[in-house]
């Protein structure tokens, strides 16, 4: 009973930090508008919260309801596999700075950043998510909620990527920036320029 109230707690940790996000996301958004930039696309956006929500709330139903056991080696790996995403979703965060948004935006003659951890890879922050969404079910269990979201999530991802791509080639210099650059480390299936889709 208390790791599973624990659990939650971490649950309404991530909502929390979720609010907290959205706000940002707001804030900087009237900030790029401001400087003449514009809004392509919500980027999927109410398909996303319909996806949070019900991420969180079945997870909750798996480890209660179905009484998953709390396992302390796949919590460990589990809670190391939040906080990398944690860690590189704060870095895009502070690399990207006003920049960052939930939308999709740009601003004429801004150039994209290539700095932080997007030296390295095209979208360290998608990979933060894809860490979290698997690795939160994980703390207590809740591998069916980890494994279906986590499919959820790279269908819906796909097609976010493909259109913020679109968008970033079509006002910024982001193919060549990032032309050699895989958008996950090493993995090359979401590899290439946007066309490629």
């Amino acid at each position: 009973m208390l790791t599973k109230g624990l659990f939650v707690g971490i649950i309404v940790a991530i909502i929390l930090q979720r609010f907290f996000e959205l706000r940002h996301s707001q804030r900087n958004a009237a900030y790029i508008l401001a400087q003449g930039g514009r809004q392509h696309g919500d980027n999927f956006l109410g398909i996303v919260k319909l996806l949070q929500v019900s991420w969180w709330l079945t997870m909750i139903v798996e480890v209660w309801l179905l009484d998953r056991p709390f396992r302390p080696a796949l919590a460990v790996c589990a809670l190391i596999a939040i906080f990398a995403g944690q860690v590189l979703r704060y870095l895009s965060m502070r690399s990207l700075k006003w920049r960052w948004t939930l939308a999709i935006m740009t601003v004429p003659n801004e150039p994209v950043v290539d700095s932080g951890p997007y030296t390295y890879i095209r979208h360290p922050n998608w990979l933060g998510v894809i860490l979290e969404i698997a690795g939160l079910p994980l703390i207590h269990g809740a591998y069916l909620t980890a494994i279906i979201f986590s499919v959820a999530n790279a269908i819906l991802m796909s097609k976010r990527i493909q259109t913020e791509e679109q968008a970033l080639s079509e006002n910024t210099h982001y193919a060549s920036v990032f032309a050699n650059k895989p958008r996950f480390l090493f993995i090359t299936g979401f590899t290439r320029n946007a066309s490629s889709f």
